[in-house]
């Protein structure tokens, strides 16, 4: 997976998990379901960038790929 799809999957699960927090603040239903599926999200896409970090063997070109 590239670096720009991992990036894509962290900023939805963001503004899931935002969305989330207003639903809450705002005591309208479903809240509990957006900060699921975002932190999910957000979870999935920080797994996908440790296992990234790990395998790739040169630190200075990660950010290239």
């Amino acid at each position: 997976m590239k670096n720009t799809q991992i990036l894509i999957l962290f900023i939805i699960g963001a503004v899931v998990t935002v969305l989330g927090a207003l639903f809450k603040i705002m005591e309208w239903p479903l809240f509990s379901l957006l900060l699921i599926v975002g932190m999910t999200f957000e979870a999935v896409a920080g797994f996908l960038l440790i296992l990234k970090l790990i395998q790739k063997n040169n630190s200075d070109s990660f950010m290239d790929s």
